[in-house]
């Protein structure tokens, strides 16, 4: 499987995701949930998690280091600060939150099975090998970052 590795943009990913989430939220009518406001709810995590994927575009760029994941070799240098000390990957968490926005907004059980999949996607074929990369570009200053900083949150 390391051909999908670094293959996929995550942001076409997110797109996907978000278009098979709308796509099968239909199949199942009966497993609809309904949240008083939901459209507020939704919207205001929609902006917080690409508030956070943003702050994590423009940290990198200010850094002068690629934001495509795909190449992870033109990385020139690890950011560290501002998002990056409370996530090591802040822009996939973003597009998390933004996903699940758009899961509360659907309120279909059936299409938030897809957050699970997003997350374990981009651990393995995103997170995995970029952490790897990393791990040879940087060596112990990473190391000690990743001990240090959730992948995560």
């Amino acid at each position: 499987m390391k051909a999908l590795e670094l293959k996929v943009p995550p942001a076409a990913l997110v797109v996907v995701v978000i278009a098979a989430m709308w796509a099968i939220s239909g199949i199942a009518p009966n497993l609809y949930f309904s949240i008083p406001g939901v459209a507020w709810w939704s919207a205001g995590l929609a902006v917080v998690g690409i508030g956070i994927a943003i702050l994590g575009v423009l940290r990198f760029r200010a850094a002068g280091t690629t934001v495509d994941p795909r190449v992870p070799d033109q990385s020139a240098n690890l950011v560290v600060s501002g998002v990056y000390r409370y996530s090591r990957n802040p822009m996939y968490f973003g597009f998390f939150l933004a996903l699940c926005a758009w899961g509360l907004y659907l309120g279909s059980v059936v299409s938030l099975l897809f957050l699970p999949g997003f997350i374990a996607y981009i651990n393995r074929f995103q997170i995995v090998p970029e952490e790897r990369f990393m791990h040879d570009q940087f060596g112990e200053v990473y190391d000690k970052y990743r001990s240090e900083v959730r992948r995560w949150i």
